[in-house]
């Protein structure tokens, strides 16, 4: 994959942080194109890697499966159609609007197809920092026509005409619409409706809404927070003891500092299309830096992500231990309101 081309000084400023906007599409066909930040491509990565799809009308993202990582997707735009066949004879098929997340299993086949007018955009959250993909294009023409003929109980002559292309497909484009079933329209467990969700926090400074196991059993080892913050909004410093956090900027404008066990402070602006990672327990915080919201979609390897603030564990030692530890009056810290749990979405009293 390339990227623009940056100095010494940029990329060391963007060790957790990856403006993926200005990437260039490393897999563009007819029907769209494929953004890809790996473990090759953005080092910091550790069990996590995401990708950003774009279907144009009648297009689909040819069907296929990954070895080793489940996937969890987020529909930014568009209307799709999820096909999955899976263990135990399992087919799914549903609709995703925007809004909308959905979730495929490690080896699942399953394709996605943009059944709307316009183009749709997708983001991709996969459980491996380096996904491994089978695309059927490839896999099938790789058995002889006797092979396929026995599988079917046909000549072997039915698949000499057969094409066999030596690369993937990737995103095809469709002569015709798919005819869309009452069956697609039915609720699936493999479907979540994030944006119309009630909120897990909501105040003046904005809203949490949640995709995670407690409301969503079907999730494994991953899990997805949309974090709107208002103009006055801020998500107060913590940190996650026991997962790791990759977010994509959907919409504004915002500011993080990630704490490094070095003592290193990495900040950093962050415009819509960029991407972040976060290793597990490393300290951070999450700013709004204009006066219209700011949209973070936030994935986590846990299916039920835990946090500690700022706000709420501080106070859980006493004055004189904060004031000796961090070298400073003991009535700094008296003055401190004290919190039996975190507010996690703090205002911005201070610009």
């Amino acid at each position: 994959m390339t990227v623009k081309k940056m100095t010494n000084q940029n990329q060391t400023s963007i060790k957790h942080h990856l403006p993926f906007r200005q990437f260039n599409p490393p897999e563009k066909c007819k029907g769209g194109y494929r953004l890809r930040a790996t473990k090759s491509s953005f080092p910091v990565l550790q069990g996590m890697s995401f990708y950003k799809l774009a279907l144009h009308s009648r297009a689909v993202r040819e069907p296929h499966w990954h070895a080793n990582a489940d996937e969890l997707g987020y529909c930014l735009q568009g209307n799709l159609l999820v096909s999955i066949y899976g263990n135990r004879n399992m087919r799914e098929s549903f609709l995703v609007c925007e809004g909308e997340a959905f979730f495929i299993p490690s080896g699942a086949l399953h394709a996605i197809e943009n059944v709307g007018k316009k183009t749709a955009e997708i983001i991709l959250q996969f459980s491996n920092e380096e996904p491994e993909d089978f695309d059927l294009s490839t896999v099938f023409g790789v058995f002889s026509d006797s092979v396929l003929g026995n599988t079917w109980g046909m000549q072997s002559s039915h698949f000499r005409e057969l094409k066999r292309p030596s690369k993937k497909s990737l995103i095809a484009q469709l002569n015709g619409s798919t005819e869309i079933s009452k069956a697609d329209r039915y609720v699936s467990p493999y479907q979540f409706g994030l944006e119309a969700s009630a909120p897990l926090i909501s105040n003046p400074g904005g809203t949490a809404k949640v995709a995670r196991q407690n409301v969503w059993p079907i999730l494994k080892r991953q899990a997805l927070y949309s974090l709107h913050l208002t103009g006055k909004g801020m998500r107060e410093p913590h940190w996650h003891p026991e997962t790791a956090e990759m977010g994509y900027i959907a919409k504004g404008k915002g500011r993080m500092s990630i704490i490094s066990p070095s003592g290193k402070v990495d900040t950093y602006q962050m415009k819509q299309g960029d991407i972040y990672f976060i290793p597990k327990a490393y300290p951070h915080h999450i700013e709004n830096l204009s006066s219209s919201g700011l949209q973070v979609m936030i994935f986590f390897d846990q299916p039920m992500p835990q946090d500690v603030g700022f706000s709420a564990s501080l106070k859980s030692f006493s004055d004189e231990v904060l004031a000796s530890s961090i070298q400073s009056s003991k009535e700094l810290f008296t003055k401190l309101t004290s919190y039996y749990e975190d507010l996690f979405i703090v205002g911005k009293k201070n610009p």
